[in-house]
């Protein structure tokens, strides 16, 4: 069991569960580039997981597309899971950190829900 401080355990930004669609570029296993409309499971400000039915693999690049505020961001594929027959489940990372990339706010800091 690892210890709560461990930092294996910590995450460089938080996780939100966010499913939205994005434009996926990237080269199938012909080499040839391939666009696919995905759709995300969980983003953070430094990539995501989502779903996709090209079969990529690790340290692939690709370029996702954000269709509502049409930012574009290269990143790479960190792991490929085979979970279902229509689809897998791909761990990306961005480049460079993007959080504006999606269309998440934070509350600030000192909101805190009061205690009974």
């Amino acid at each position: 069991m690892a210890i709560p401080d461990d930092p294996r355990d910590r995450r460089r930004s938080e996780r939100v569960m966010l499913q939205m669609k994005v434009t996926v570029i990237a080269d199938d296993t012909e080499h040839k580039p391939r666009q696919e409309e995905a759709m995300t499971l969980i983003v953070n400000a430094h990539g995501g997981l989502l779903k996709l039915k090209m079969e990529v693999h690790v340290g692939q690049p690709m370029r996702l597309i954000n269709p509502h505020n049409l930012l574009e961001q290269n990143c790479r594929v960190v792991r490929v899971e085979d979970t279902s027959p229509e689809y897998f489940s791909v761990a990306f990372e961005f480049d460079a950190p993007s959080p504006k990339f999606w269309p998440v706010v934070f509350p600030p800091s000192d909101w805190h829900a009061p205690r009974d």
